[in-house]
């Protein structure tokens, strides 16, 4: 009992509490079973009431205690399952004599049988009858069950023969699974033993490798429904990849074949060793943790490590807050490691058993591929690489690398055998051989010789050998990084950058990627670019700016590995402006000549702009599934161009006259039908920044609006544009001052995100607004849709809805993501533009808050000329364009300050409506 959490007699006295049971029903319900099983329910329930609120305080007070937890809760249930048992057998349903048929055995299965059970588990029961369920044998049951149900517990049962079950475990492998893990708890015993010697010579004995492949293909299939990643956002710490059920699987294959009792016996049976199974533990134990926590913070069963829990679970478990780093990215990073090593546990068990013939091995890669030969110090293991003698790997430590680059250049897999002897001698790999020459030549071939080295690189992040031969990558393995932006850990989105560059290299995205693509086609320094994808976010969870810290590793790291002056230089200065060029296409206007000029004078060389853009690209892609789209591919495609036109051409091609010259001809191409009069009309309307700013197609669109227009008529166009992910929504109405303000309002009412917005006023008093917005999804709207959403801005514009009222029940932030935190920061950069103040609000999305923005700005006769919205996930950036009401920019300091207390005010009191 020391391993219970409570000793029993904290918990519960049994014989007591029947006692009062039997003493109570003689005396009131005699003869009455409903009024006798009423009376039982109503003491089970205060007494299990009680010992359940002890142990959860028990808990609290000891967080990482949850093996002593499931232990004293499996203990708990036994106690009311017999209790149950004694109840109906003896009071409900007693027998003066019972016959030999008369008899039944309750045995727990599952995780119940294994005596776990975490607060909210299920409750499974295997009843055992000699033969055919008699009258009284069902009624027993019955009652016990009604009487557990009552207590609201979760009971999965069956009432079968020792027959019935070899029947069924033979034809179902779930059904084996859960009698492999039975546990007498009462009633006939005799009947639980027979069913153990039976299932062990009938049926156990002769089928391993069956079993084996079925929990392996099981196991995949679990692993797919849960999205095939171990570094998922939000994972599932029982069912996900690397959690509690792999492990599971782990012991119940040992158990099938060796007969292990505990998970400590797989070392007897030579599955792991004494330090495997330590670790076994150690992540077992953690994952318990956190489960049982999951539970009581949820109120029921809970395997779903959501966001909101996450924080709760970390504070309960002692995690807290350091400079740089939340307590949950703690704890999460803690996660993360633990589910990368029940990987490698899996990895080492399988070999163990493929070197048994218990199952079948993998097949090898591709024909030509198996007829490669392995050079001297490695040998074919199983259809794997492993090293040929223990002797030779200490006296050549540079094989820790070589095997590696042998398994890529091979195509085969690493042998866990090979990989316990790595993890057993990282200390080999010290500052003589990270500055060794020839390491050094091995670590670039990795990247950049064998055309996929993200599966290297993968594995050796795994094994801990990244981290020895670069000692700085090591603290953002396993990374977390707390928000709903970043779908990886730090060190696996950096491995998914290089396997995007990777694949560009073999011209797999060509369609998707043509820029990068024809970029790396005409040549780029290979090794600068993977270099500095390495690099890129090494300088995470530090309270510095990532991308200032990042460089200064990286001038520290590249010359170590191996690379001359210039191209040190290089790389690090992509990692100090790896962020740029992303930040420059989401967050500024590229129409504006300013923008493309500053840019340019950054970047300084086309060499540079090259490398950039293709480590942007990845980085973005890199990010997580569905991050990258058309409209970002659009916007930096934009910005390379008219970039590299500036630095090949000279800056003067950013000249706005000329710009605005050239747009005028484009549109005079375009309106082939039109008469002089209206020609010249719209040609002459508009000032220079509208025909540098828009599209001749959208100016199009803008003349056929304004053509005939009356001062009190609104025109909308709307029109999908799926090559952009948007739809164009432009607007034609008579100027007045807030006009951007309530087309945001609209939009904001039928879900529309906007992406990009600006409003220009033409010389005879028109405002010409185009507002590119996606569905919640991120995709334009679908034809369908068009009309609805049409229908409510024209009824908003209208002033029939008024969009703040009507707003408040859809401006909500999600429960799962509340726990998010974006302090808010207000700038005016008065140098980005050449006529605009260009004011960027980095703070927490929601959808009501460009209108809150736009509306605060609005009342203090600010004009908008244009909005870039820039979202990462729950945190967004919005930059405005903006002169005040005589048309200047906002230089006085004083009028700053007090503009950003509004929109700080607005961004306050907006997020706590969104809470309410």
């Amino acid at each position: 009992m020391a391993d219970l959490l409570l000793p029993p007699e904290a918990m519960l006295d049994p014989e007591a509490l029947l006692r009062a049971m039997a003493t109570e029903i003689k005396a009131e319900a005699a003869g009455d079973t409903r009024a006798a099983r009423s009376i039982a329910v109503r003491h089970l329930t205060e007494a299990r009431a009680r010992a359940n609120e002890r142990l959860a305080a028990a808990f609290l007070a000891h967080p990482r205690k949850a093996r002593h937890l499931i232990r004293a809760m499996a203990w708990l249930t036994d106690r009311i399952v017999t209790l149950a048992l004694d109840i109906a057998r003896d009071h409900l349903h007693p027998l003066a004599n019972p016959t030999e048929s008369e008899r039944i055995a309750v045995v727990a299965v599952g995780g119940y049988g294994r005596a776990e059970m975490a607060p909210y588990s299920d409750v499974d029961l295997l009843f055992l009858t000699p033969w055919k369920v008699t009258p009284w044998a069902e009624s027993v049951v019955e009652s016990m069950l009604y009487i557990l149900w009552d207590l609201k517990l979760k009971v999965g049962h069956a009432t079968r023969t020792v027959k019935d079950c070899i029947r069924l475990a033979r034809e179902d492998i779930t059904i084996r699974t859960a009698l492999l893990e039975r546990r007498f708890i009462a009633g006939h015993e005799p009947l639980a033993l027979e069913l153990r010697e039976k299932l062990w010579s009938d049926l156990f004995r002769k089928s391993g490798p069956e079993f084996i492949e079925a929990k392996l293909a099981e196991r995949s299939e679990r692993h797919r429904r849960q999205g095939g990643q171990r570094y998922v956002l939000e994972p599932n710490i029982k069912e996900g990849k690397g959690g509690l059920r792999d492990l599971q699987t782990l012991y119940w294959i040992g158990k099938y074949l060796h007969r292990v009792q505990s998970a400590s016996g797989l070392v007897e049976a030579g599955l792991f060793t004494q330090d495997e199974y330590e670790t076994f533990a150690t992540a077992e134990n953690f994952l318990w943790d956190i489960r049982c926590h999951l539970h009581f913070i949820a109120g029921r069963a809970m395997d779903q490590l959501t966001f909101d829990l996450q924080v709760e679970v970390a504070a309960r478990m002692g995690y807290s807050d350091t400079a740089g780093r939340r307590a949950v990215e703690h704890f999460m990073q803690d996660y993360f490691r633990h589910a990368t090593r029940v990987g490698e546990l899996t990895r080492i068990f399988l070999t163990q058993l493929e070197a048994r013939h218990a199952k079948s091995e993998p097949a090898l890669i591709g024909f030509f591929r198996r007829r490669k030969a392995l050079k001297h110090g490695f040998r074919l293991v199983q259809g794997r690489v492993d090293f040929a003698e223990a002797e030779d790997f200490r006296a050549e430590p540079l094989n820790i690398l070589r095997i590696f680059a042998e398994a890529l250049r091979t195509g085969l897999l690493i042998h866990p055998a090979a990989m316990r002897q790595i993890t057993a001698n990282l200390d080999l790999i010290d500052d003589a051989m990270r500055s060794n020459r020839e390491s050094i030549s091995i670590f670039h071939d990795l990247l950049l010789k064998h055309g996929n080295p993200e599966r290297a690189l993968r594995r050796m992040n795994e094994l801990g050998v990244l981290s020895a031969f670069i000692p700085e990558f090591e603290p953002i393995v396993a990374m977390m990084q707390f928000n709903v932006y970043h779908h990886y850990t730090v060190d696996e989105h950096t491995i998914q950058c290089i396997s995007t560059l990777a694949q560009i290299e073999r011209e797999e995205l060509i369609e998707e990627l043509p820029l990068s693509s024809s970029i790396l086609k005409d040549g780029v320094n290979r090794k600068v670019l993977y270099l500095a994808l390495l690099l890129h976010d090494i300088g995470k969870g530090r309270p510095e700016d990532h991308s200032i810290l990042g460089a200064q590793i990286a001038r520290r790291v590249a010359p170590r590995l191996g690379l001359n002056a210039e191209d040190a230089e290089t790389v690090e200065w992509l990692v100090r402006y790896h962020l740029l060029m992303s930040d420059m296409a989401q967050k500024r206007d590229l129409s504006d000549p300013r923008t493309v000029r500053d840019f340019a004078k950054a970047v300084k060389s086309k060499k540079r702009l090259d490398l950039l853009t293709v480590l942007t690209v990845c980085d973005i892609r890199g990010v997580g599934p569905g991050t990258w789209n058309n409209w970002k591919a659009m916007l930096l495609r934009q910005l390379y161009r008219d970039t590299a036109t500036a630095l090949e051409g000279g800056f003067e091609t950013l000249n706005r006259e000329n710009r605005a010259d050239e747009a005028r001809k484009l549109l005079r191409e375009k309106l082939t039908g039109w008469d002089a009069k209206d020609l010249r009309v719209e040609l002459a309307r508009h000032y220079p920044p509208y025909w540098q700013g828009l599209s001749t197609e959208t100016q199009e669109v803008f003349a056929g609006l304004l053509r005939g227009i009356k001062d009190d008529e609104i025109r909308i166009d709307l029109h999908p544009a799926p090559d952009r992910d948007a739809t164009r929504a432009a607007f034609a109405l008579a100027d007045h001052p807030g006009i951007f303000s309530r087309l945001a309002g609209a939009l904001a009412l039928v879900g529309a995100n906007v992406v990009d917005a600006r409003t220009y006023t033409s010389k005879d008093g028109y405002a010409t607004a185009v507002f590119w917005v996606q569905d919640s999804e991120g995709h334009p709207y679908e034809t369908a849709r068009l009309p609805r959403l049409r229908k409510m801005i024209e009824r908003t514009l209208a002033g029939e809805v008024v969009a703040r009222e009507a707003l408040k029940d859809r401006d909500k932030i999600k429960k799962r993501e509340r726990e998010f935190r974006f302090p808010t920061h207000v700038t005016f950069d008065n140098e980005g533009s050449e006529i605009y103040t260009i004011i960027e609000v980095d703070t927490r999305d929601r959808p009501g808050l460009l209108y809150d923005l736009t509306r605060t700005l609005a009342a203090n006769h600010i004009y908008i000329a244009s909005a870039v919205i820039a979202t990462y996930g729950a945190q967004v950036v919005d930059s405005f364009y903006v002169k005040d009401m005589f048309g200047l920019k906002l230089h006085a300091k004083s009028k700053q300050e007090a503009l950003e207390r509004k929109l700080r005010q607005a961004i306050t009191e907006g997020v706590e409506r969104a809470r309410a």
